[in-house]
């Protein structure tokens, strides 16, 4: 009998639990109820303050017949599912960013590279929510970088801890699909279903978690009516896609209340000044590349000699029987036919398609019509952006014409892991910088002004396209400019203030990851350190009432065309404000 009623106590007690967890109200430690099944994450609240839940699903796998459809509910659960380690990163071929053999920041990056990597099941996200009891609180979405081909939310730069509890917010990262697997105009592959048939399975990846957060996201101590969409660099192009978006632009409800876009666009080369570098080219353009994977494939295989006999096989064996041939290939197969054959010819790049439904056909020309997401943006980019890319320099004469980096990916990695900033200097910047762009502050032809023109034509470009165009239409567009450039000689001139350097300001993480070494000193740890806690509040004002305006900032912050810059001496914070060129 005692033992009867000490069972049914426990069971009670079970399924209070459970109940508790299904509310959005009621929690009880890290255990929470999802739509699909419940989840239990880590309780860090004594090492820094968060719960977090990793490698959430959010979508089923997309293997198998589900390669290059549109992400579907995952398989329902009913027991408590683990989640306390970050999902497999997706599909790509290793570069410099990462993922490595295990999924985190570590030496196997560097004898990765051109390797593949990740996992094709790897439609999960992860959430970080502050510990103490309060809610409900704004919700900031991480979309990660990575050109669209690569990247993976384990990079530690992403942890959302500190940010969530500096911020009293909850943040969220997801993976999207990456490369061919993400993006891909491949005629085999239609189902007359216009969003699956756009091509832009990425996006509708991120669509997908975006539904997940305002279901699900109460359950986790998030308000889903104030969530921010934030993304850096290719997560900043897919942010401002689906800020354009025909599809999402009408919904009556919408999936995220702000945007928060750093370093990068959504452009046509119609509404960009001369020379300027579009991010959105013609759908044309991805036919063409969907078409040569098919085509290369079959060369690959020794199915035909050549790219023409291969497009003539492919028409004898109709769409059917190539959409089942390329979901038969292994993703590692495909990327190869990827690295050997289609980036020789310039065809690797994958970015947003424009199809006129996931992604308009103009994007910028969308806004200006009023066509779009009406939410307050923030926008920033680094002085430096294009010093993370002096590769770039060769595209062009007037750039240069000529690499602007001397070391491969690999040299740079094996020097990054192990480098010691605190003593001398173990490297100069001529063994970065080619001669021709020697001395970097030459005028015109130095590297410093070089990268300058770079960045003036794409980054500078991209982001005034999009600001003007929203400015055009609402009030609520806010910009910065990251000129924090205090790192230890030869990096202050070899890198700056550079692509993604303003990430760890953001995030508040300042520990090991890929640039870390070269950065972070404990000379400029004081400034640094001011200028993120500036930053961070400022993410948390516009993530709470939708405007970036601080006291932490000391000046007031003006609508763009107008800026701040954010800058940091070895003690303090520097920020003003400045009209935008």
């Amino acid at each position: 009998m005692i033992r009867t009623a000490a069972v049914a106590s426990l069971a009670l007690a079970a399924s209070g639990l459970l109940a508790g967890c299904a509310g959005t109200g009621t929690l009880s430690g890290t255990h929470r109820q999802t739509a699909f099944g419940p989840v239990v994450g880590k309780d860090a609240s004594r090492a820094d303050g968060t719960y977090s839940w990793k490698g959430v699903p959010f979508a089923a796998p997309p293997v198998g017949e589900r390669r290059w459809r549109a992400p579907a509910d995952p398989e329902r659960w009913t027991q408590p599912r683990g989640a306390t380690q970050f999902a497999a990163a997706c599909a790509q071929t290793g570069r410099l960013y990462g993922p490595g053999l295990n999924n985190r920041y570590d030496e196997t990056i560097g004898t990765t590279l051109g390797r593949t990597l990740g996992s094709e099941d790897c439609l999960y996200l992860n959430i970080w929510s502050p510990a103490a009891a309060a809610g409900p609180r704004p919700v900031v979405v991480f979309v990660h970088g990575g050109s669209n081909i690569t990247g993976y939310t384990a990079d530690p730069l992403y942890d959302g801890a500190a940010l969530a509890r500096s911020q009293d917010v909850v943040v969220v990262t997801l993976n999207y699909r990456l490369g061919i697997f993400g993006f891909l105009d491949q005629p085999a592959l239609k189902t007359g279903d216009p969003a699956e048939d756009s091509g832009n399975f990425a996006l509708l990846d991120i669509i997908k978690a975006l539904e997940f957060v305002q279901r699900d996201i109460a359950s986790f101590g998030g308000d889903p009516a104030r969530v921010t969409l934030m993304g850096q660099s290719a997560g900043a192009v897919n942010v401002y896609a689906l800020l354009s978006s025909p599809l999402l632009a009408a919904r009556v409800q919408p999936l995220f209340h702000r945007v928060f876009a750093m370093s990068g666009g959504i452009s046509t080369a119609a509404t960009l000044p001369r020379g300027g570098i579009p991010g959105v080219l013609p759908r044309s353009v991805w036919t063409t590349r969907g078409q040569a994977l098919l085509t290369h494939a079959l060369v690959a295989d020794g199915l035909a000699p050549d790219s023409a006999a291969a497009a003539t096989l492919a028409a004898a064996r109709g769409a059917t029987e190539n959409a089942k041939y390329l979901r038969g290939k292994s993703a590692d197969a495909l990327l190869d036919v990827v690295r050997t054959r289609l980036t020789p010819l310039g065809m690797s790049a994958s970015n947003p398609i424009a199809d006129g439904l996931v992604l308009a056909t103009d994007p910028i020309a969308a806004i200006r019509a009023g066509h779009y997401v009406s939410v307050p943006v923030l926008s920033g980019i680094t002085r430096d952006e294009t010093k993370l890319f002096p590769q770039l320099l060769a595209i062009r004469p007037d750039l240069g014409g000529v690499n602007g980096r001397l070391l491969d990916d690999g040299a740079v990695f094996r020097l990054a892991h192990g480098y010691n900033p605190e003593a001398p200097p173990a490297t100069r910047i001529e063994d970065w910088v080619p001669a021709p762009y020697l001395p970097a502050d030459r005028p015109a032809t130095g590297f410093d002004a070089r990268t300058r023109e770079l960045n003036r034509l794409w980054f500078e470009a991209i982001r005034n396209d999009a600001l003007d165009a929203l400015r055009s239409r609402q009030p609520e567009v806010w910009a910065y400019r990251f000129d924090w450039d205090a790192l230890p000689p030869p990096f202050d001139t070899v890198f700056g203030a550079a692509h993604t350097f303003d990430l760890p300001f953001v995030f508040g993480n300042f520990g090991p990851s890929l640039y870390s070494r070269f950065m972070f000193t404990r000379t400029n740890e004081p400034g640094r350190v001011s200028l993120s806690r500036a930053m961070m509040q400022s993410l948390g004002a516009f993530a709470d009432h939708g405007n970036p305006e601080t006291a932490a900032l000391g000046t007031r912050w003006p609508a763009w065309p107008q800026r701040l810059v954010f800058d940091a001496d070895a003690r303090q914070a520097r920020i003003r404000a400045e009209q935008a060129p």
